[in-house]
């Protein structure tokens, strides 16, 4: 007997109909056909039913459910059949849409068959019928959806599908062809005329995917018409000129200035970047009159980095000012088709999309199919089937369509937008287009790829397939389009004259009103001390209070409960260890009525279950945030377990602080060390944005680093790189070694009148060391951040003849050492910030000990850590270096080996 299983997923009412029979009795395959086909009265051996009037023969009802399958065959692989390659005829896929694949022949074609009613055909012919469904998902737009595992989403989307009116091609009105005609207009002639005046220059043009300039509009004027606000986008090189022009509304003047070049910023504005890496902010209106808020984020020359920074930037947007409600805020991706198959941040934004720490509503992904990355075939450039194959791991829908058709590419990004807008899910456009010149224009791509480049050379661009069409229409006339054509060509004539006449001078945008209340600096005096930034003892008590008594009705588990008297135990000597003092911060912070959001791996509980900001109850399983409830107009304390992601979680974060200065943004590494898999988030963004694109950030990362026998990939955060980053007083660096100055330095981050982000060596081991506490009255009013803790066992600065320098855990062991040997000729002096370094406390440590021999002590190899910035920062010292020997690994990986080299590190460096 022949398997229909393959009916179930046919429409539902075919499913309901055949369930109803086949529950009780799966093998009764004549009630099935008597379910379905209710049209005919039939026996199965061709007789003739006592209430019939024909004689049906077994063999047409399977013929039936042939046609059945074949309908639902191209509904899950027509994509695969589909137009979408302008330039040349698609790679067969093998979707296996042939009459044979079905048992059907040419014989069968002008045979009515009922099945057709599943796509609205009652009784149509088997040509009718593939007429249909090759038009509706084999032409030039290729549906992806059937592997949507929501039924709901399903079936919506194949409603809109195949419910189109097809006799007017897309459903556009003549107003909204007309405005495709002009955007389309103005991206074609934006580039043919920057060719024409800046011969050579890199631009990365849009020629060849121009369709993309309406597409954007489309969605930007549906959103207006809904309920859409502000919409963010992000984009690497290619038409991110154009977009800036023809949809962000940046003029046309400055972007010659730009060309240019005749226009120079004040050093103060920082080191700048090329013009095709800017972001810009902008209001524009609608076509409906409604204003829209864009924001077009900065990116760096890796691709796909700026991902997870629009998706953080959306998401504080949509908490801060739109009270989560998602459908006010449109993140947009424009990716390359080479850039999101290859690079992995893109499947780790995809991934984090659904998760309630890194939602944001939706994003629409709209691919710039250019069919090649530099000089690289897609044959060579991925294994699956499309660019778009990590839609497929969150269920997202795919519609590929071919770029050369704009209508198609508009009536795509609408049903997109609408699916978004209904679903807050993630959609996919995948634009098949092509990329007029080499990689950038400067390149000549017949090297590598003469036959397509042969193809491209004839192939008319968009507008003027367009306007060919409009015109056989009737919609247009041809004078008209060269009319549009001249008009603009004289607009951009006229604006570049002007610039060549009277140059623009040099302009930063204004900042965003969130952040005019703050200034960037470079001025050293300040950075000379930090603000005082303790507490009242009153506040401090209270939230001391709050964080250590749980409900009464609320029973934590056991090592909870125990951890929680230890607490208290604690605060009765009046001490604070670092998670007391770290949660103090934030709740301090909260009552000053700002957020507090933090995410990364485990990081509610902590590595290494210290912080335990959320608790759980062990009967209910409901969890506690310990933070939550204060007071009812306190901040929002948001935590976070972040998906086993750190570049996208780390660039997420990023972008978060980038929209909200008056919040405490943090990132927390599970290791230190695992921040190197975010290293391009750290350089484009964290270390160089504020001097490129005056972006502020205040941004936390949380590195635990320390040398305690964990092997080499949990022992060191690469301190070393991040001091060789250090300059103009883009970042401050810490390796803090007291509660009470960790609270200070998270109050610091929003106290002072501008933002830079923070890189902490965090502890492991302090966390729990007896000696690594404060008292409380080191966290009250008029107490701030020690940028230095000079050594307060030490009496006479004149016996001492040799002081020890170092940051971090090393110190503890350094006082073990001290206080075991009784040296009171030797001071310990702990640089708490390395950058920027606090020169003038230093000098006056230098003068203080003037009759002894100064030395670094590090727990990192001679090569790695703060030394050699150390040195060179003190080079007037005569400092010695004592550390472990230069190595290509952070560190060994055997526990006794570890213990005699920091055993000998802390004797030598009290050996006289």
């Amino acid at each position: 007997m022949k398997d229909y299983s393959y009916v179930f997923n046919a429409h539902p009412s075919v499913i309901d109909k055949l369930y109803k029979t086949y529950k009780d009795d799966p093998g009764s395959v004549e009630q099935g056909w008597r379910a379905f086909f209710s049209g005919f009265d039939f026996q199965t051996n061709g007789g003739v039913d006592a209430a019939a009037d024909r004689e049906v023969p077994v063999g047409k009802l399977e013929k039936e459910f042939d046609v059945l399958s074949i309908i639902h065959g191209f509904r899950d692989r027509g994509h695969l059949l589909s137009t979408t390659n302008p330039i040349k005829k698609r790679k067969d896929r093998k979707p296996h849409l042939d009459l044979e694949d079905y048992n059907l022949d040419e014989s069968d074609l002008d045979e009515v068959f009922i099945a057709g009613e599943e796509i609205g055909m009652k009784n149509a012919s088997l040509r009718e019928i593939l007429k249909r469904l090759n038009t509706l998902y084999a032409s030039n737009i290729g549906y992806e959806y059937v592997h949507i595992e929501d039924n709901e989403k399903r079936m919506w989307l194949r409603d809109k599908i195949e419910n189109r009116n097809l006799a007017d091609d897309y459903g556009l009105s003549i107003e909204m062809k007309k405005r495709i005609l002009d955007k389309l207009n103005d991206a074609t002639i934006f580039e043919k005329f920057l060719h024409t005046k800046y011969v050579g220059q890199k631009r990365f043009s849009l020629e060849g995917g121009e369709s993309t300039i309406p597409a954007l509009d489309a969605i930007i004027n549906y959103g207006a018409q809904d309920i859409v606000e502000e919409v963010v986008i992000g984009m690497a090189h290619r038409g991110r000129l154009n977009v800036l022009a023809n949809i962000m509304c940046k003029t046309y003047e400055e972007i010659f200035t730009e060309f240019e070049g005749n226009a120079v910023p004040e050093l103060a504005f920082g080191d700048g970047d090329v013009k095709y890496h800017l972001g810009y902010n902008s209001q524009i209106e609608a076509s409906n009159g409604r204003k829209i808020q864009m924001r077009l984020m900065a990116n760096p020359s890796h691709l796909e980095a700026v991902d997870p920074v629009v998706e953080g930037f959306s998401r504080a947007k949509a908490d801060i000012l739109y009270d989560s409600e998602y459908d006010k805020i449109l993140p947009v991706l424009i990716h390359g088709d080479a850039a999101i198959a290859g690079q992995g941040v893109a499947y780790e934004t995809v991934q984090m999309s659904k998760l309630d720490g890194y939602y944001t509503g939706g994003t629409v992904h709209f691919v710039i199919n250019n069919q090649i990355g530099f000089t690289t075939d897609f044959d060579d450039a991925r294994s699956s089937t499309y660019c778009t194959g990590a839609a497929n791991v969150i269920q997202a829908p795919v519609f590929h369509v071919n770029g050369d058709d704009v209508e198609a590419v508009v009536h795509s990004v609408l049903l997109a937008m609408e699916y978004r807008q209904k679903f807050n899910n993630d959609v996919f456009i995948d634009m098949v287009c092509y990329r007029k010149h080499g990689h950038n224009e400067g390149d000549d791509p017949k090297f590598t790829q003469p036959k397509m480049y042969k193809i491209i050379k004839d192939h008319k661009n968009p507008r003027e397939i367009y306007v060919d069409k409009l015109i056989k229409r009737d919609h247009v006339e041809k004078k008209m389009a060269e009319e549009l054509e001249n008009s603009f060509w004289k607009k951009l004539q006229d604006r570049l004259d002007m610039v060549k006449e009277t140059p623009l001078p040099y302009a930063h945008q204004e900042p965003e009103k969130a952040w005019k209340a703050l200034r960037v600096t470079k001025d050293p005096n300040d950075f000379i001390k930090s603000p005082k930034t303790g507490i009242a003892e009153e506040k401090l008590d209270f939230i001391l209070n709050h964080i250590t008594n749980l409900p009464e009705d609320f029973n934590p588990v056991p090592k909870v409960h125990r951890l929680f008297k230890g607490m208290n135990k604690l605060l009765a000597k009046d001490m604070l260890d670092w998670g007391l003092a770290e949660m103090a911060a934030y709740g301090s912070i909260l009552l000053d009525k700002r957020n507090v959001r933090m995410s990364g791996q485990d990081v509610k509980r902590g590595t290494f279950s210290h912080r335990h900001a959320m608790v759980y109850d062990s009967k209910s399983y409901k969890s506690l945030n310990r933070l939550d409830g204060m007071t009812e107009d306190q901040g929002r304390f948001m935590i976070y377990n972040s998906l086993l992601s750190e570049f996208a979680v780390m660039g997420f974060e990023y972008g978060y602080s980038l929209a909200t200065p008056d919040a405490l943004v943090i990132w927390e590494a599970q290791f230190g060390d695992f921040y190197n898999g975010a290293q391009t988030i750290v350089d484009q963004f964290i270390s160089a944005g504020e001097s490129k694109w005056r972006n502020m950030s205040g941004l936390v990362l949380l590195l635990p680093h320390g040398y305690e026998g964990q092997g080499p990939e949990h022992s060191s955060a690469r301190l070393e790189r991040f001091l060789m980053m250090c300059a103009e007083y883009n970042l401050a660096v810490t390796n803090i070694t007291t509660p009470a100055n960790f609270f200070h330095a998270m109050r610091r981050q929003l106290d002072r009148p501008f933002r830079k982000p923070l890189i902490n060596m965090a502890p492991k081991s302090l966390l729990r060391h007896p000696k690594c506490v404060s008292k409380k009255s080191e966290f009250y009013k008029g107490n701030r951040f020690q940028e230095l803790i000079d050594d307060d066992k030490t009496l006479a600065a004149k016996k001492v003849t040799r002081v020890i320098l170092c940051s971090g855990k090393v110190y503890y062991d350094l006082l073990e050492k001290k206080e075991e040997t009784k040296r009171q000729d030797v001071a310990l002096v702990r640089i708490e910030q390395l950058y920027p370094l606090p020169e003038f406390q230093l000098d006056d440590v230098r003068k203080k000990y003037s009759n002894a021999e100064f030395y670094w002590v590090q727990e990192e190899p001679e090569n790695m850590g703060a030394n050699r910035y150390i040195r060179h920062s003190l080079s007037g010292w005569d400092l010695t270096t004592i550390s472990r020997e230069a190595s290509a690994s952070p560190a060994t990986g055997f526990k006794t080996i570890h213990d005699e080299q920091q055993a000998n590190l802390i004797d030598k460096a009290f050996r006289d």
